[in-house]
Formats: structure tokens, C-alpha cells, sequence
């Protein structure tokens, strides 16, 4: 079995922008609303839904921490539609993404690639894009959902069996950017 641990970036538009868009307020668009009493960070990420009758929904998923070490063993992708994230504490997160194989039926898990996302941080995976499931550095955290529900088969699963993947966490622990 062929093994690697993933060394963990921090999460920037720049070094994301392959596999989705960084939803984070640094450089929004603001608007005053409601007679000056709120700023509007407009427009931060784009919904992709319509595919075979999508329509976007918003959701709440509670992520809990993977024990130690985190090893992958699952990539994920959805097709007919984007899927975004954002934290709903101020809390650090990890991002796990990689590209598909040259068929583009599968993930091609020497490229894959893991984020530290700050807790004012979160992500829209474009549609199609593999990642691995939630994972939190705390017992347990909350997310706003957005993705698509409608017609079509929007989830395929890939099960991680001839490589052991770990994420790099003793050196993110030394690390200037952890949370």
C-alpha cells in the first residue's frame, strides 16, 4: 500500500481557484442596506443548481473530529452542482481536494491537496470537483450549507483503498497559520 501525508496550505483565493471559490469578506463588494443600518458583503460565491432540475437549498451540517491520525479514506463529488460551506464559528478548518484522473471518472489522488481555512473562511467547490467530507480541528462544528437538490444522481463516492493518505497534522501544529 503506497502511503503519503499531505502537508496542509493555508486556504487563498489564488492557490483554491482550480477547485472552487474562497467565500470570505476580505475585498467583498459593500453595500449599505436598510436605511444604514447593515452592510451587505455582496455577491462572495455563486450558486450552480439547475442542472436536471436543481434548485439551491440552504442546510446545517455538524461536522465532529475525526480521530488522529486523520487518514482520508473517502473523496466525494457532486456533479449536476456546486456545494458550499461556511463556518458558523470563528473556528479553523480543514480543506482536502484533488483532481480528477486523466477518464475524469475518478480522483487522481496524487493530487490532492489539503487548506487551512480560517473560521472567516469558507468554500464553494465547483461542480464536479472531488473532496473529502467535513473536517474540524474542534470536538464538533456547525456549517451553512448550500448546495442543490433536484432530479439526477448529484453524489458520487469514491472509497480510498490502495493508498494510505494522512493529513501532516505535527506539522501544521509547529505551524505560524493554525488556529
Amino acid at each position: 500500500m503506497k502511503s503519503a501525508d499531505l502537508k496542509i496550505s493555508l486556504l487563498s483565493k489564488n492557490n483554491f481557484g482550480t477547485y472552487g471559490q474562497v467565500i470570505e469578506l476580505k475585498d467583498a463588494e459593500k453595500l449599505i442596506i436598510n436605511q444604514g443600518t447593515t452592510t451587505r458583503f455582496n455577491a462572495l460565491s455563486s450558486v450552480d443548481a439547475a442542472t436536471e432540475n436543481g434548485k439551491p437549498i440552504i442546510s446545517i451540517f455538524e461536522a465532529q473530529r475525526r480521530p488522529e491520525p486523520i487518514k482520508l479514506e473517502l473523496m466525494e463529488r457532486h456533479p449536476l452542482g456546486s456545494q458550499a460551506f461556511f463556518p458558523l464559528s470563528k473556528h479553523g478548518w480543514l480543506v482536502v481536494v484533488c483532481k480528477s484522473n486523466s477518464s475524469g471518472d475518478k480522483p487522481d489522488l496524487s493530487t490532492a491537496e489539503c487548506f487551512f481555512a480560517e473560521g472567516n473562511q469558507g468554500v464553494n467547490y465547483f461542480k464536479g470537483t472531488w473532496h473529502h467530507p467535513l473536517i474540524v480541528l474542534q470536538e464538533s462544528q456547525r456549517f451553512l450549507v448550500v448546495d442543490r437538490q433536484g432530479d439526477g444522481c448529484n453524489l458520487n463516492e469514491f472509497f480510498i483503498k490502495k493508498m494510505d493518505l494522512k493529513i501532516d497534522l505535527d506539522s501544521f501544529r509547529n505551524s505560524a497559520f493554525r488556529d
